[in-house]
């Protein structure tokens, strides 16, 4: 109770040293406004007028040039005849533009009048109301220090809700922490589905937080950090949020981004002002998001930033100073952790790293089942082959694609998602649209079809390659004029030399039935290649599987967990003999592909002639060709099959164009976004092949 009150009275003595500094500074801009208002009056007054001589005064009526004069505060404002133009002794000549002005000499002027009757010239005094002089001060000083004032306390309101202010105005040292407090996340463990490992590393902090005493009954710490590390969608914030929701405790979250600003020392006053806090409520749960905007490593390969590392430093200090007994835990996420500095790293401050991976076929499963909850599904749904079919999705794919099958299902006019919805569902987020309205020649859609069956003759008739799913010869609105869809019978988390050069041959095999067919080159095969040469030089570079080079490794990966580029790390020589060698290895894989669709080519026209006709067809209707069986009998992962129609209904809207054409050359520029593959979501496990 005593902390409480003594904390409420530094906040009021906090609150009116703020409000009697803030008054201050208003009563000094006011004076400094009223004395520059003061200094701007008499300079303009100084550059219209010019004082004369009295004697020159009479003079000038005398010689009637003065049309009027005004009596003000014993001095005389005059108005000369038009057209006349006062010469000073200087010889300046002051015109209409400008008005003269001279003192009262007393006694003297008493004639003055007269003088001024006699020469017909105007004379008055005007009234000049007297203002009370404390109404005079009020309006002077009072009121312009009260306008400011408001001015001030509005201009720190807006800044402070939009975290940012100018020297400490506005909140800008405050942390813009969302707090969550027990009930309001809403998030348990048993939202989070596919991720049983991650959990289990992080139900020990939970029991720490709920029962201290046996862990410190045997003299064991509670962790003070612990880093989430995953792909980008794999459910690392579901994870820190679920975490506090089991635990029960209060859960401050704030993005890596939100400490740093162009103003030095801010983002380490934000941290300092965290972590204070979260001290009030411990026990608690702090989650920095994306920590990698503050945490990279301070070596110059990276580039300095003295705000960035001073928030930091501070960051580091923190983490060593809080008394992990009060049950304070840091939780951070990041997709870079090879960036992060060491002593971020080190025990003590992030104790344990949480690896959030993409769930294997189980925890698809599972994730499903936690997103389709309050879905209404069909009778025909069989979420084991939906898991199946989407291998290597990560959790916010399933999301994404349970989503849009409930959209397409409210768009079909039904009430409940059946199974053709959700794998439609599922090549929309891979391959985007059917775009009905593409104009595609009928010479086009030959070369397309023969491009697509090439891939999936070249994978049913090598022993090492992923089943086909799904072959169409429909536009989608990622860029593809068609797509070969492969989805593994099983998990698979290492590929075999035979593996990736049986996958090579399968990307080549577009290209190959293209010059098979029609003796022609297209740009179709552009993304084929693409992958077929990061295979290659993979093979070559990184696993040590090359004749040449063996065991060497070329090059080093930077980013594991989002497009897993690395760089090479060898001699310029030894990079040109490492391009030789994946050229060559392109071109044996190449010419193999060649040699097995030209023995195989019966069996290509079949299966492309079929494929036109219907223009999206299964793996299963493509092996029941080649086996001699009736295609329209198969189904496709659960959803039956149908005699008059494909699985998704044919781009029946799509305008063919009858008329001859010239063979394209291998310079032909045809569409450069078409694709001969599906996009890198199609169940492929290359990015896995170095698990160890």
């Amino acid at each position: 109770m005593n902390d409480n009150q003594n904390r409420n009275n530094n906040k009021n003595k906090k609150n009116l040293n703020g409000l009697l500094i803030l008054l201050a500074w208003a009563v000094v801009l006011t004076v400094v406004f009223n004395y520059l208002s003061a200094y701007s009056r008499e300079a303009t007054a100084a550059a219209e007028t010019h004082e004369i001589k009295f004697s020159e005064f009479v003079d000038l009526v005398e010689q009637d040039k003065v049309k009027e004069v005004v009596f003000t505060d014993g001095m005389l404002e005059i108005t000369t005849v038009e057209g006349y133009v006062y010469v000073d002794a200087d010889g300046k000549e002051y015109g209409d533009n400008y008005t003269l002005f001279t003192m009262q000499m007393g006694s003297y002027s008493e004639g003055l009048l007269d003088l001024l009757d006699e020469h017909d010239v105007e004379y008055t005094n005007p009234y000049v109301p007297q203002m009370s002089p404390i109404l005079e001060f009020m309006l002077t000083y009072i009121l312009p220090t009260i306008l400011m004032v408001g001015l001030f306390v509005l201009f720190m309101n807006l800044m402070a809700r939009r975290g940012g202010g100018i020297g400490g105005i506005g909140n800008v040292g405050k942390a813009n922490a969302k707090v969550y407090m027990e009930k309001t996340t809403g998030v348990t463990f048993a939202d989070v589905a596919g991720q049983d490992e991650a959990k289990e590393s992080l139900v020990e902090i939970i029991d720490f937080l709920h029962n201290p005493g046996k862990y410190t009954a045997i003299g064991a710490k509670l962790p003070r950090g612990a880093l989430l590390v995953g792909s980008p969608g794999t459910g690392k914030t579901l994870l820190a949020k679920a975490v506090a929701g089991e635990a029960g405790v209060p859960f401050f979250s704030i993005s890596g981004s939100g400490f740093v600003e162009m103003f030095v020392g801010v983002g380490a006053s934000r941290v300092r002002d965290l972590f204070q806090e979260a001290a009030k409520v411990a026990p608690c749960i702090i989650f920095i998001d994306e920590i990698d905007a503050i945490g990279k490593t301070r070596d110059t390969r990276f580039g300095g930033n003295d705000e960035r590392e001073q928030t930091l430093n501070q960051l580091l200090a923190e983490m060593d100073g809080f008394d992990p007994s009060k049950g304070i835990i840091v939780l951070a996420a990041t997709n870079r952790p090879e960036v992060l500095d060491k002593a971020l790293l080190r025990p003590g401050r992030f104790d344990r790293r949480i690896t959030v991976d993409r769930p294997n076929l189980a925890g698809r499963l599972a994730t499903l089942q936690v997103h389709t909850r309050k879905i209404r599904l069909a009778e025909d749904v069989d979420l084991n082959k939906i898991a199946q079919a989407t291998a290597g999705c990560v959790g916010a794919d399933l999301a994404n694609m349970v989503n849009e099958a409930a959209l397409r299902a409210v768009r079909h006019g039904r009430h409940a998602v059946n199974q053709e919805d959700l794998l439609v569902s599922f090549e929309v987020v891979i391959a985007g649209a059917e775009k009905k309205g593409t104009v595609i020649t009928e010479q086009e859609k030959r070369i397309i079809a023969y491009h697509e069956v090439g891939h999936a003759l070249a994978a049913a008739k090598q022993k090492n390659a992923q089943p086909v799913t799904k072959i169409t010869i429909v536009p989608h609105t990622e860029g593809t004029l068609g797509y070969t869809l492969h989805l593994p019978e099983e998990e698979k988390f290492l590929m075999s030399k035979d593996d990736i050069l049986t996958e090579i041959r399968t990307l080549l095999a577009g290209r190959c039935a293209e010059e098979l067919v029609f003796d022609i080159q297209t740009s179709g095969a552009a993304n084929d290649i693409e992958r077929a040469t990061e295979l290659a030089r993979n093979l070559v570079a990184r696993f040590g599987m090359s004749d040449k080079f063996g065991m060497m490794a070329l090059g080093t990966v930077q980013n594991q967990y989002l497009d897993g580029g690395y760089s090479m790390n060898c001699a310029q020589e030894t990079f040109a003999a490492a391009d030789r060698e994946v050229a060559s290895l392109l071109q044996r894989c190449h010419d193999e592909a060649l040699e097995l669709l030209r023995q195989n080519r019966e069996m290509l026209d079949a299966v492309a002639a079929y494929l036109i006709k219907k223009e999206t067809i299964t793996g299963a209707q493509m092996m029941a060709i080649l086996e001699g069986r009736d295609p329209d009998q198969e189904e496709y992962y659960g959803v039956p099959a149908q005699r008059d129609n494909t699985i998704e209904a044919p781009a029946k809207h799509i305008s063919m164009t009858s008329e001859p054409i010239a063979m394209p050359t291998a310079s032909a520029d045809l569409p450069e976004t078409s694709n001969g593959e599906g996009t890198g979501s199609d169940g492929e496990v290359s990015d896995n092949t170095d698990t160890q």
